[in-house]
């Protein structure tokens, strides 16, 4: 049996420039964190032909072609595996709260599949492949970060150029910083799930449209990463933690969709209660709420005053790892 593990990820500063829709004009750039919560994948190989692949649902088929899940498929087929295996998938945390779990899954599932067929693959090739698949093959409107911060782990940062090559290196923050970051994060689940693409759909259709707006939202976007990442690598977390809400308030103006009133109401208890800043994280509509507090005993009260879920998360350096073989 093979076990692979794959991390998902908070986003940073710099979200939505990933999307090719938006890079292949004007260049992407983001930092992202992935986290200790993950997408497991197990492979077994069976004695008797066909597939059993078990989800959310259970499938058992003879063909390779007759798997309902795409992205099983798709994984299968680019890989070559055409008989006789059993996946399985558990996650630390559902789908459709806007930690990318969706690309943890690719990334898992494409190395537990490398594995099986004793090929090896590298971490570039690895998120490479997993965005081929969910964004080439399967037509998806999202973009490549959640592929390549699941495959490489850490706190990264990605530039994504025209020509859809990405740049990626680890972000120069201190120990004692990123130590304190860790402990300034807090997650709270807004008991809302949702699909990523839905949302991600109308972003992608205004940048393929050449919507003025819509660009010049993910050019100051794009700036708010990069003065993040300024702030981190100079240890300025009070800087960050304000970049944060300054991220949010022009991330709501893309879509009526990213937030709701409730979310709103939320938001302005916790900077009531001691947040700097926050945003929901991922493409919006519900999941979590990543706020930055300097002091969190009087944020986690408020917001269990209000009966949210606090998640506690670390840093994850790993990034997609195969524990078993």
């Amino acid at each position: 049996m093979i076990i692979v593990r794959s991390p998902l990820r908070i986003t940073l500063g710099g979200g939505g420039t990933d999307l090719p829709s938006y890079y292949r004009a004007h260049g992407g750039f983001l930092i992202a964190a992935a986290i200790d919560r993950y997408v497991y994948i197990t492979v077994h190989k069976m004695f008797h032909s066909g597939f059993i692949v078990k989800y959310s649902q259970l499938e058992s088929v003879r063909r390779r072609e007759d798997i309902r899940h795409p992205i099983v498929r798709e994984a299968l087929a680019l890989t070559g595996v055409d008989d006789k295996v059993e996946i399985t998938s558990l996650a630390d945390i559902p789908a459709g709260t806007g930690l990318g779990s969706s690309g943890s899954f690719t990334t898992a599932l494409l190395q537990a599949l490398h594995a099986h067929q004793r090929s090896i693959v590298s971490t570039r090739e690895l998120a490479e492949q997993a965005c081929h698949i969910e964004i080439d093959r399967l037509g998806e409107p999202i973009g490549k970060q959640d592929q390549f911060i699941a495959a490489y782990g850490g706190v990264t940062c990605f530039r994504f150029h025209k020509d859809d090559k990405v740049d990626v290196w680890p972000a120069a923050i201190g120990a004692e910083t990123l130590t304190n970051l860790e402990e300034g994060l807090t997650m709270f689940f807004t008991g809302m799930s949702r699909s990523a693409s839905a949302i991600l759909k109308g972003q992608d259709d205004k940048s393929k449209a050449m919507d003025p707006a819509m660009a010049d939202n993910l050019h100051y976007v794009k700036d708010l990463g990069q003065r993040s990442l300024g702030a981190l690598e100079a240890g300025d977390l009070y800087k960050f933690g304000k970049l944060m809400d300054e991220h949010w308030q022009h991330k709501k103006k893309r879509s009526d969709a990213i937030s709701t009133s409730e979310i709103d109401k939320w938001y302005e208890i916790a900077l009531r209660n001691g947040a700097l800043g926050g945003k929901l994280v991922g493409a919006g509509g519900g999941g979590f709420l990543l706020l930055y507090a300097e002091d969190k005993k009087r944020l986690r009260h408020a917001m269990r005053e209000v009966g949210l879920e606090e998640v506690r998360v670390r840093f994850d350096f790993e990034g997609t790892k195969t524990l078993v073989q």
